[in-house]
């Protein structure tokens, strides 16, 4: 079945999951305070997809997020940090200051990159001899990806599963035919999208069912060196082999937007805030489902929530993670 087939579905199936999620509430219920969750039954009606779609705006215009943010490639990292982090974005388009021309992306993976998990963090260690405090002041065009894959406001939904999945990203800028930023669509523009649908699949059958795990001491430090050498935004944290939390890249960069990483500081070195237990950085209670919940189901409950992935458990083990990304694949078959 096609996008634009599976968005008519949306009125009845928006109501019709409705009462079954709030008759079937399949998050974690155990007496065990270290795995609650706070999910209720879900606040969610019936959307007119038919009123959001209009032939004038073409299709992606419809999904993708107008009210896109943008910061000059002369921002400060830490500037870039905070706006990220006070809008609660994991990427900000960067742009041309008096044009609002696209010049690159950052996101909170090459916040953590810069930080210490990969190779942008040579420019803290050699240009900046470790010191945080002056790294943080360098331009954000010193660690935003430049050539940014794109597309124009006139492309189709098809076009945007496409390029997420092909290129594995989160979020495609959206541009005008002189090169301005009109809006972005991301991932989580299409959990919106499918959220509350009944959609006859489960996430056990698009789950990523290899998952990393860090021990609650792991220091910041190294679990942001995982998330960038694999690749990932999302590490569930275990403590005793019962997990504890879900730590993203989001999370380590909202400890420096915060502030709180200079509580840590003494000389200045970067190193002394980021060792730190990653567990320290765990702020929401764990919600998670079993393998065999309806992925529209999921999506709600990552939108009522604010999570951008729920651990997947089955039989009292972990055995999977379902993230927005999966969501993305799911919609595209």
């Amino acid at each position: 079945m096609n996008t634009r087939n599976k968005m008519s579905r949306i009125e009845n199936e928006k109501m019709k999951t409705q009462e079954k999620l709030n008759a079937d509430d399949k998050t974690i219920h155990k007496n065990d305070s270290r795995m609650l969750s706070t999910t209720g039954t879900m606040d969610l009606g019936p959307v007119n997809f038919k009123a959001k779609i209009s032939e004038h705006e073409g299709d992606i215009m419809a999904v993708a997020t107008k009210d896109v943010v943008t910061v000059p490639p002369t921002t400060t990292i830490m500037g870039a940090i905070k706006t990220m982090t006070g809008k609660g974005f994991r990427r900000v388009p960067v742009t041309d200051a008096g044009t609002n021309r696209l010049e690159g992306v950052v996101t909170s993976v090459d916040v953590i990159d810069f930080l210490g998990g990969g190779d942008k963090n040579l420019l803290v260690e050699r240009r900046f001899k470790g010191n945080l405090l002056a790294a943080i002041n360098a331009d954000v065009r010193e660690i935003m990806r430049q050539n940014v894959s794109h597309l124009m406001e006139n492309a189709k939904i098809s076009d945007a599963l496409v390029m997420m999945n092909e290129e594995g990203v989160g979020g495609i800028p959206v541009l005008s035919k002189d090169g301005r930023v009109r809006a972005i669509c991301t991932e989580k523009d299409f959990v919106k999208l499918l959220a509350g649908i009944h959609a006859s699949k489960s996430v056990g059958e698009y789950m990523s069912k290899k998952v990393k795990t860090v021990p609650a001491d792991t220091t910041i430090f190294d679990a942001a060196k995982v998330m960038v050498s694999e690749g990932i935004r999302r590490l569930p944290v275990v403590k005793d082999s019962i997990l504890i939390g879900v730590v993203t890249a989001s999370d380590i960069m909202n400890f420096v937007g915060s502030g709180s990483v200079f509580n840590k500081l003494v000389t200045g070195n970067i190193h002394e805030a980021f060792d730190a237990p990653v567990s320290s950085l765990i702020s929401k209670d764990v919600v998670w489902a079993s393998s065999d919940m309806d992925i529209g189901e999921a999506a709600a409950i990552m939108i009522k929530k604010n999570v951008g992935s729920i651990p997947i458990i089955d039989n009292g083990i972990l055995c999977g993670i379902f993230t927005e990304r999966d969501i993305v694949r799911s919609i595209s078959e």
